[in-house]
C-alpha cells in the first residue's frame, strides 16, 4: 500500500492557490480539468514533501460545504482494489463506494472520514459482485 494525498475542496480556487502557493509557499504540481464532470483538481504540495501532496478540488457549481464534506478524503494505492476491499469486508469495514469500474473504493475511519482506494495502475476488468454492488451511506 502507498498513501497517495489528501483531498479538500475549495470554493475559491484562485484564493485557495493563493493562500497555498504565495502565503504557504507550496508549489503546484500538477492540474486536472474535467469538464464532464465539472471540477478542477490541483495538487499542490511543501518544496521539502512533494510526495505528500494536497488536491485540491473545485467544483465549478456552487454548494455549501457541511459536516466536514469540504475536508474530502485521504487516498491510498493499492495493487488490487478487488482483494483490498474483499479483505476489508472481511473485517467487517463498509465499502461505501464499491469499486464497479475496477478503480476507485470509498471507505470510511470510525471518525467518519473517508478514505479513497484507489486501483494501482490501469482499472481491472469488470468483476462481480463488484460492478452490481450500490453505494452504503454517504462516501
Amino acid at each position: 500500500m502507498k498513501y497517495l494525498h489528501t483531498m479538500i475542496r475549495v470554493t475559491d480556487l484562485d484564493a485557495s492557490l493563493d493562500f497555498f502557493i504565495n502565503k504557504l509557499g507550496f508549489v503546484e504540481q500538477r492540474r486536472h480539468v474535467n469538464e464532464k464532470g465539472r471540477f478542477t483538481l490541483v495538487f499542490v504540495a511543501a518544496p521539502e514533501s512533494p510526495d505528500a501532496p494536497v488536491e485540491l478540488t473545485y467544483n465549478w457549481d456552487p454548494e455549501v460545504y457541511t459536516g466536514g464534506r469540504n475536508f474530502g478524503h485521504l487516498a491510498i494505492e493499492v495493487d488490487n482494489v478487488y482483494d483490498y476491499c474483499a479483505k476489508l469486508m472481511a473485517q467487517g469495514i463498509t465499502i461505501n463506494r464499491p469499486p464497479r469500474e475496477g478503480r476507485m473504493a470509498f471507505i470510511k475511519t470510525p471518525d467518519g472520514i473517508s478514505i479513497e482506494v484507489l486501483q494501482k495502475d490501469a482499472a481491472l476488468p469488470l468483476q462481480e459482485p463488484w460492478k452490481s454492488m450500490p453505494n452504503i451511506g454517504s462516501w
